[in-house]
């Protein structure tokens, strides 16, 4: 809720910036307002992750997917996400959010995104989305048809496969029991 006045901001501006493809990189600059820090004066460690969904949300507009996306009534989902901080970003500081796709499989779009200042990489993350209807996942193909064919040289990284493999829960439909004990 704390970003939704700025994401239907974005919604509207971006539409309005230099349009894209999906497969572009997409840049969006962005100032350090009070609502982004924390009791430290630098931006909440939790915070770098929901700025991070602006940058994808622009992508999505600038590319022309997000209409497509939202006629068919598909929505997009984080599965998974993993960040690494290099510097904090303090109070009315300007910044950008460089995102791109970096890949896709049968699973998820896999995202890199960068929080960066002074031409210097402040934060990094890797998020894998899903396409949700009301009936579930959106396949691959359909995906694809919506978005169009990625680059030649557009190759999802061996280690992507990896880290999905090691941070996923099990599906919905499975059992996940919470197993700690109980003190």
């Amino acid at each position: 809720m704390h970003l939704l006045l700025r994401t239907l901001l974005l919604l509207f501006t971006s539409a309005r910036r230099q349009p894209l493809t999906v497969w572009d990189s997409a840049s969006l600059q962005l100032r350090v307002l009070p609502t982004d820090i924390d009791i430290a004066m630098h931006v909440n460690n939790g915070m770098y992750l929901s700025l991070m969904d602006l940058g994808r949300f622009d992508l999505m507009v600038r590319s022309g997917v997000w209409r497509h996306m939202r006629r068919r009534g598909w929505g997009p989902v984080v599965a998974a996400e993993t960040i690494s901080f290099r510097k904090s970003l303090q109070l009315w500081q300007q910044y950008t959010i460089e995102t791109r796709i970096i890949g896709l499989d049968a699973k998820a779009i896999y995202f890199e995104q960068r929080m960066v200042a002074d031409g210097e990489i402040y934060a990094r993350a890797y998020i894998a989305t899903r396409l949700v209807t009301k009936a579930g996942p959106v396949g691959l193909e359909e995906i694809l048809r919506e978005f169009g064919e990625p680059p030649a040289d557009l190759v999802l990284p061996d280690w992507i496969h990896d880290w999905r493999a090691a941070s996923a829960l099990p599906g919905s439909r499975t059992p996940a029991p919470h197993l700690w004990g109980r003190g």
